[in-house]
């Protein structure tokens, strides 16, 4: 699909809102005058100015955006969508809210079970969770054309952001119990805010020198801006929520040292999965190969863009492949465009079809010039003389049965090998979980893969110890993880109330 300028796209939702604003007004409008009402593109900046520059891409509704896409909800008395949320949130209500213009009501209705919403309504895969059970999107047979409950959730987060009108959580009287929350990611900062509210004394120990985790070192600032985040933990901190930087517990201080020694009652342990994932191919500790969390942890939080201000520069590359088809990929290929690169290719080796990314997160890289290879797949990195990298040879596929994850199994094709010309290859895999926690924490128990094995309520082998995010799932996404973090936080709540 073309894309379409926000001045287009304002003027098509003001012209929509002209024609329902009076039957909103008198709450009369139908069922049927609701699935006639047509879905809200999210307006974007133009794609070859923006895939140099690192501001937003998506702007977010105008007001009457926002009012004209709440009313096509059908208030639905089963509510799908909230059991489709990890975290329930009252998905109805705050849309009710926005179609009666109320935007700090709505946001608020949110906030019961999301303290996030400016994140989550950015970054959440909205499509497969809350907006893959829609009504709307059933009647239409797409999911594509459910009601967007995330462009709404973050139009709300940003209007009550942007008119100043956030306000601290309560916080119940000192229990006088301490917690210790490893990890400042979108888990550890759902468990700081729901231990902190029920009155305990919080500490976030981060290991980087910014808070926030994945979301300042592996999303992009043009897909979420560091700012928003800042502000999310600005909010935690007014609420009495102590964070140390710099802190990598395992080494600064073990945790058991936490527990044992700085008189914390309680951990939780929401470090993610920082441990890349590699092909496993000849040549590739040639110079010029590197992980996609490498390369979006220096441009994201290192700022590597700004060569001659930082300590660890990008690795200047003209023309780059990436390999692999999630979210991180279509991430560090349109990061790839920022940083100078002329040419980016996303290697994969299954089809369009299968790919795991977000349909939105595609044609974004899309219309910024990225172009896919589908069917094909690194086999070899080819170096020059001096040790960096020149080519990648590929191979070809072809899709056999499906596999355990239900995608077609991609059978490789004998003969089909070729190379592509590049000065850098990307390798956007996944990643594992650290072993740090789990080799220096005795009683703390994880399964072969290094995730943290838990209970129902996120309750770790260890006493005092609970864990959830990445670190317990492997990759999986801010919701999921936050939906964790609420688990744990009830049960931590629990524990302390009895002991």
């Amino acid at each position: 699909m073309s894309h379409i300028s926000a001045e287009k796209l304002t003027e098509i939702g003001k012209t929509e809102y002209d024609k329902i604003k009076e039957k909103l007004k008198a709450s009369a409008l139908t069922p049927k005058d609701r699935m006639a009402i047509p879905q809200q593109d999210m307006p974007s900046r133009e794609p070859i100015i923006r895939a140099r520059q690192m501001s937003e891409v998506a702007l977010g509704y105008t007001k009457e955006q926002a009012v004209v896409e709440a009313a096509r909800c059908l208030q639905c008395k089963n509510q799908p969508c909230v059991s489709g949320c990890p975290v329930n949130i009252p998905i109805p209500q705050f849309i009710a809210e926005v179609a009666k213009g109320e935007f700090k009501a709505a946001v608020d209705i949110i906030k019961t079970t999301n303290l996030l919403p400016a994140i989550c309504g950015r970054v959440c895969p909205q499509e497969t969770q809350c907006q893959g059970v829609c009504t709307v999107g059933k009647i239409f047979k797409s999911t594509d054309k459910a009601v967007s409950i995330g462009r709404l959730e973050r139009f709300v987060a940003d209007f009550e952001r942007e008119n100043n009108l956030t306000t601290a959580p309560a916080v119940a009287k000192s229990t006088g119990k301490k917690v210790a929350v490893i990890g400042s990611g979108p888990a550890g900062l759902t468990v700081a805010a729901d231990t902190r509210r029920a009155g305990h004394d919080v500490t976030v120990f981060e290991a980087f020198h910014k808070e926030g985790g994945v979301m300042v070192y592996g999303i992009p600032e043009f897909r979420l801006p560091k700012s928003i985040v800042a502000k999310e933990v600005e909010n935690l901190k007014n609420m009495g929520v102590h964070f140390e930087t710099n802190f990598l517990v395992g080494r600064t201080y073990t945790l058991g040292q936490l527990l044992d020694e700085k008189g914390f009652d309680a951990a939780f342990v929401g470090t993610g999965a920082g441990l890349p994932k590699f092909l496993g191919i000849p040549g590739e500790n040639l110079i010029g190969v590197i992980s996609a969390n490498e390369y979006l942890t220096r441009a994201n939080l290192m700022k590597a863009y700004m060569r001659e201000k930082s300590d660890t520069p990008t690795y200047e590359s003209k023309i780059v492949c990436v390999s692999g088809g999630g979210n991180v990929a279509m991430d560090a290929a349109r990061m790839a465009y920022r940083l100078g690169a002329e040419k980016v290719y996303i290697l994969y080796r299954r089809t369009r079809e299968e790919l795991p990314a977000r349909k939105e997160e595609v044609a974004h890289a899309e219309e910024e010039g990225v172009e896919f290879k589908f069917l094909e797949s690194p086999v070899e990195v080819i170096g020059d003389e001096s040790g960096h990298i020149r080519a990648v040879k590929l191979i070809r596929f072809e899709l056999g049965e499906p596999d355990a994850s239900g995608r077609r199994r991609p059978i490789k094709i004998n003969g089909s090998e070729h190379e592509i010309a590049c000065d850098a290859l990307i390798v956007a895999l996944g990643n594992g979980s650290n072993p740090l926690m789990v080799k220096t924490t005795p009683g703390l128990d994880a399964d072969e893969h290094g995730h943290i094995i838990v209970d129902e309520n996120q309750l770790t082998s260890h006493a005092k110890v609970w864990a959830g995010g990445d670190i317990v799932l492997g990759a999986a996404t801010v919701i999921l993880a936050m939906g964790e973090g609420r688990k744990a936080a009830a049960s931590i709540n629990e524990y302390l109330a009895k002991n």
